[in-house]
């Protein structure tokens, strides 16, 4: 389907979730006992006995105390539940196998087994379909309703079949400013998570329709989130959330929220708003951002570009230096190669050319390459240029519709002291706006 118009509607709003429990806020950092003591009691209340309980993880390109954490709830349900799975939640992520997935956990090599007994450890497995079930479908209406007119298709709702198989499932993750659904976490552990490419398509597609300026770090329900929360609601096993805020560039949590997934993603949310933003008052020509290195592929590590776009100058250029990222997606590196990086209009432009593409590698794209215009007369105009100092080769990295500097010959010091360049360090996480446009206060 053509895109409608640029700018959704709001969605219609959803009933009140019942409070959660937060602990901590934006001007706290908790100590490890506080988040073990409030995990496990938090979980102790929350009925779970003699149940099957599935745990939703994230995989390494999340930045959080995983194993903090999980010790935690593993120490509240061991013993008191039938069944207890651990999942890591791979979106389309390659698996985290091996010595990875110990690291992952906080075990020993080959040592998950003695960390956390009685508990089964598995990647969602998106590759295979006979592991996804199918759970309803979002109608094009509600799409259509949800999307505030900017899709009308009707979206398949398939997931992990863990889900269904558990009588609990449990999120544990982070909560970020996010270039697709305005803040990550939540439901979002489920959808995209551990669900079907259908959904994953449709979402991400909505998001890049909105345009990532337009969505990334929004508070609040946005139409990609609404579209979420629609499909966690077929889920048939009771959902429960614990939502984390994590130090920028630390691992002790500022905050910590227990409840339904949409109520402890909102109690989190509006503290990663405060943690993980920060407000510029004029946008900037250049931006060096040097990537965390917990990104070893561009697929992830491209939010470095998302985290600053919406500070960088009309006509300025974005920067993305990681000297060891070598590898555009193991997953989706084929597609990418074939359809390049381009504006949104690109290819609404040509919408028979490109509808046949996997919706969710066309968002990636454009968030990539920012905002911009095409017409078949004039060609595509960006905003901004997007250069790669990455491991990436020249060739590679022009072929895709982007700029190229040997990351070689980058001084991120002597960048620092340029006053028209910003210079962002461990970055992939926190966004920057500028103030006027965010309607933020000094």
């Amino acid at each position: 389907p053509t895109p409608a118009a640029p700018t959704p509607a709001a969605p219609t709003p959803a009933a009140p979730a019942p409070a959660a429990t937060l602990l901590g806020s934006a001007g706290t950092l908790l100590d490890p006992e506080e988040v073990r003591d409030f995990v496990v009691r938090s979980l102790a209340g929350a009925g779970l006995e003699g149940r099957r309980v599935c745990v939703l993880v994230p995989d390494a390109t999340r930045h959080v105390p995983l194993p903090e954490l999980l010790r935690a709830v593993h120490r509240a349900l061991h013993g008191r539940v039938r069944e207890l799975t651990v999942m890591v939640a791979l979106g389309t992520h390659p698996p985290v196998a091996g010595e990875r997935l110990d690291a992952l956990l906080g075990a020993a090599p080959g040592g998950l087994g003695e960390l956390y007994p009685a508990t089964t450890v598995r990647n969602h497995e998106w590759w295979d379909p006979a592991m996804l079930v199918e759970l309803g479908t979002i109608g094009a209406g509600d799409v259509r309703r949800l999307s505030g007119g900017l899709l009308d298709v009707d979206v398949p709702v398939r997931a992990n079949r863990a889900v269904v198989d558990h009588d609990v499932v449990v999120v544990v993750g982070p909560v970020l400013p996010h270039e697709v659904v305005g803040f990550s976490g939540g439901n979002k552990y489920l959808f995209p998570g551990v669900s079907g490419p259908e959904f994953i398509d449709a979402s991400h597609w909505l998001g890049a329709l909105i345009t990532l300026p337009e969505i990334i770090g929004v508070p609040g329900v946005t139409p990609v989130r609404a579209l979420i929360d629609a499909a966690a609601a077929m889920v048939p096993a009771e959902r429960l959330c614990l939502a984390a805020v994590v130090q920028q560039g630390g691992d002790r949590l500022h905050a910590l929220a227990f409840g339904s997934p949409e109520a402890a993603w909102s109690a989190a949310a509006e503290v990663a708003a405060a943690v993980h933003v920060e407000y510029l008052d004029a946008p900037v020509g250049r931006v060096l951002s040097v990537l965390a290195p917990r990104y070893d592929e561009l697929w992830t590590g491209a939010k470095g570009v998302y985290k600053v776009q919406p500070v960088a100058a009309d006509g300025g250029e974005i920067v993305l230096y990681a000297p060891r990222l070598g590898e555009v997606s193991a997953t989706h590196g084929e597609t990418i190669a074939r359809i390049g990086y381009h504006c949104r209009d690109y290819f609404t432009g040509q919408w028979e050319r490109f509808a046949g593409e996997p919706w969710g590698v066309l968002a990636h794209s454009t968030h990539v390459r920012g905002t911009g215009t095409w017409d078949p007369a004039a060609g595509e105009r960006c905003r901004v240029t997007v250069t790669l100092a990455t491991a990436i080769p020249e060739g590679v990295t022009r072929a895709l519709g982007l700029s190229y500097a040997d990351p070689a010959g980058i001084d991120p010091r002597a960048w620092e002291r340029d006053p028209a360049t910003l210079v962002v360090r461990d970055a992939g996480e926190r966004l920057y706006r500028l103030r006027a446009e965010a309607g933020a206060t000094p």
